[in-house]
């Protein structure tokens, strides 16, 4: 199997597209093209981790955080960073990151997290616009349950948890075929009427490719006519952060314990415990200060992050508890996320959780 397999199913996913404009996930070193050995999963791609992967002749390893995030001048040891990418090119092992496009899927690092708290009910806290397009095209009727089927297995037709939705309209459709083509119906020379079913579908803009490609498949004319436009919509499992709800309403002092034995720390920083009880929780993995102003706003008793500098406490205006367990502590989880959808995906390949803790905070 080649790494370039491993990648088209984590970008299947979590597609690049979804990452944020700062962030640098993807192939950081290494051929795609290469037989994978191994596959190791870990939070940081650190020295210690490439070594690691070394020793186990894996020459893949699978991180949530880009080991390079800003760009490189020089690459001569100096700091942790450029010694990460030396040993690993050294050792012709491959870095590859999912980070902010795995933290953007419901499934992903957050829904991780919600799952840990049992919250039910989840949705994106702050869901990301224009994630979606619309397609139109134009076939001829008796064909054109078989296009649709095809589209919809393209990944076309999902609105939030309905699939294969479609808008039909009938109509004639016209064309006169010159000398150089091969028309499906009609005569060259002559206008053609044919009654046509209109085929209206949205699908993520990341499918765009896969779309087109599957409408130039399975259309039956030599140049079908389509039109893609871009919407503004949202897309109803995309986005950053997950609001959710706990199956029974906790005493805020019990959600904390809760949150110091699943999450493996003795200390979380917090706001007044203003909420007697906890029922509607908000949560980001990683830096979520960002998302303060989004979790008051849809009503959340308390906003699990990280993080969170001095001043930030004070934006939950004593309407909201604000917990910041800590940023390893948020997506330690992260990595058996991906052992898991990796090992299940390839059942007969080695994917290996790392046994390293690169937490470079300690408490004493």
């Amino acid at each position: 199997m080649k790494i370039a397999e491993i990648i088209s199913y984590l970008e299947s996913l979590a597609p690049l597209s979804l990452q944020e404009e700062y962030d640098n996930a993807g192939l950081i070193t290494g051929d795609a093209s290469h037989v994978c050995s191994g596959i190791l999963c870990c939070l940081d791609a650190t020295e210690e981790v490439i070594r690691e992967a070394v020793s186990k002749k894996i020459n893949l390893v699978v991180a949530h955080h880009p080991i390079i995030f800003r760009g490189l001048k020089k690459i001569t040891g100096k700091n942790y960073v450029e010694r990460s990418i030396i040993a690993a090119i050294r050792n012709d092992v491959a870095i590859y990151a999912i980070h902010t496009n795995l933290d953007n899927v419901l499934e992903g690092v957050n829904g991780r997290i919600a799952q840990l708290i049992g919250l039910e009910t989840l949705a994106p806290l702050f869901p990301k616009e224009a994630v979606l397009k619309k397609l139109f095209t134009f076939v001829s009727t008796g064909q054109a349950e078989k296009l649709r089927n095809a589209l919809f297995s393209a990944g076309g037709g999902y609105i939030g948890n309905y699939s294969e939705c479609s808008f039909n309209s009938e109509g004639v459709g016209t064309f006169r075929a010159n000398e150089h083509a091969n028309p499906y119906v009609g005569e060259i020379g002559k206008q053609h009427q044919e009654q046509e079913t209109k085929i209206e579908l949205v699908f993520p803009a990341y499918l765009e490719q896969q779309i087109i490609s599957t409408l130039k498949k399975f259309h039956p004319y030599e140049e079908p006519a389509f039109d893609i436009i871009s919407l503004d919509n949202s897309m109803g499992r995309i986005g950053a952060g997950v609001l959710g709800q706990l199956a029974q309403p906790m005493k805020a002092i019990e959600f904390l314990d809760l949150l110091k034995k699943q999450f493996r720390t003795g200390i979380i920083r917090h706001t007044r415990l203003i909420k007697e009880e906890i029922s509607k929780v908000a949560i980001c993995g990683g830096a979520g200060s960002f998302l303060i102003s989004r979790a008051l706003s849809q009503g959340a008793d308390i906003f699990v992050t990280s993080d969170i500098k001095y001043h930030e406490f004070f934006d939950a205006h004593d309407r909201m508890i604000l917990a910041d367990i800590g940023h390893y502590e948020s997506e330690q989880f992260t990595i058996n996320l991906l052992q898991e959808i990796l090992a299940e995906k390839f059942p007969t390949f080695a994917v290996l959780k790392t046994g390293i803790n690169t937490n470079p905070v300690h408490y004493s």
